[in-house]
């Protein structure tokens, strides 16, 4: 089947909820933030706001505490997760710093209080903020336990009226198998949430893909340090794998 390019390219984006993951900040180093990265996140989001794109991110924490992993480890579940949280508080407050000294103007949202160093979550004026072109970064996932940032993605994406998730990530979209132990592993164009689930792919989990598929949000998946493709992307470019409602899957190029 034949990718037909004229029903996703050539349209920009009005609002965008961009989902960043902890791994993303840290770069190669792996753990923390690496300063190159972050400076050239911030230049990509810059090139997108001048495109006149209202722009929400939500933002991981894994670089710097993954609740889950030391909940496997022994530590209270709840407790690791609220930690978790608080890195992502952390990873806000870095990028709000780098963004605004590309001129920008943000505001960062926790979704726990937190008045020291950001607003709470409140959806009005989240939405009040991107209509005067403010970036928002939203903190501290859904301020509950046992919910990912992917699902805070998600939810944040449908209440705030966004037109489509990216997820940024450090691959080049959805495979059909793992690319890194099977090099026969084939990239998806498009895909179907049914496919998605059929297929067992991991685009988010379970929750926050169903919430996605619930509410017709689709969602983009893209390696963000390949420079050009958040700004290809905002402006309605195939880059990545886009997941919709539509019917069946398209690998890369032909299938």
């Amino acid at each position: 089947m034949e990718a037909d390019s004229k029903n996703y390219v050539g349209k920009k984006y009005r609002r965008i909820l961009l989902k960043l993951s902890g791994e993303v900040l840290a770069g190669e180093d792996k753990t923390g933030i690496n300063v190159e990265v972050i400076r050239s996140l911030a230049l990509q989001i810059l090139e997108i706001h001048r495109l006149g794109v209202e722009l929400a991110i939500v933002i991981g924490g894994g670089n710097i505490f993954r609740g889950m992993s030391a909940a496997s480890k022994g530590m209270d579940r709840v407790t690791a997760d609220y930690m978790g949280m608080m890195a992502t508080v952390i990873n806000g407050l870095a990028l709000q710093d780098f963004l605004e000294k590309e001129g920008l103007t943000t505001r960062l949202q926790t979704a726990i209080e937190i008045k020291s160093v950001a607003e709470s979550f409140i959806r009005r004026k989240a939405i009040r903020h991107l209509e005067k072109k403010r970036i928002i970064i939203l903190s501290a996932g859904t301020g509950n336990p046992y919910f990912t940032t992917d699902t805070t993605a998600a939810l944040r994406a449908i209440e705030l009226n966004a037109e489509i998730i990216f997820k940024a990530t450090m691959i080049d979209g959805v495979y059909d198998d793992d690319p890194k132990k099977n090099p026969a592993a084939r990239r998806f164009s498009y895909l179907s949430y049914q496919d998605a689930m059929m297929k067992q792919l991991k685009v988010m989990d379970s929750t926050a893909f169903s919430l996605c598929m619930d509410n017709a949000m689709p969602i983009q998946v893209f390696d963000i340090r390949k420079e050009g493709n958040l700004r290809k992307a905002a402006e309605g470019e195939l880059v990545g794998t886009i997941i919709n409602r539509q019917e069946g899957s398209v690998y890369y190029g032909t299938e």
